[in-house]
């Protein structure tokens, strides 16, 4: 019994450990269909109306800043659900958010707290 306690107890620590760090950020961007950002390379919208089309077509919504870094929009509660809602408003338009961002194996993730133009 103790030395299952023990495996629980350093496979949980360990788990504890690996866990990816946050810092709370603001950042500013366009928000644009994430297609169109890999893809096509462009950092803010040739038109808003592609944007609000592609998202409700179901592309993933993306904030991408002046100097090209991509923000994917996530929740930090499981399952995690699409952000597109939340964003169509801002489709095609430049904002300013804030929340917890993380960033692994060269993406980054923002949990936004607030949104505005």
């Amino acid at each position: 019994m103790k030395l299952r306690l023990l495996v629980f107890l350093a496979v949980s620590a360990g788990l504890f450990a690996a866990s990816p760090k946050s810092e709370q950020k603001t950042v500013s961007g366009w928000v644009i269909d994430s297609a169109c950002a890999f893809t096509k390379g462009i950092s803010k919208p040739a038109d808003p109306e592609c944007a609000i089309a592609c998202g409700k077509a179901g592309s993933p919504l993306v904030l991408v800043q002046d100097n090209g870094t991509i923000f994917w929009p996530i929740e930090e509660t499981m399952p995690a659900g699409s952000q597109n809602a939340r964003l169509m408003p801002f489709a095609g338009k430049h904002v300013t958010a804030s929340g917890k961002v993380f960033q692994r194996n060269g993406t980054t993730a923002i949990v936004i707290d607030k949104i505005s133009e």
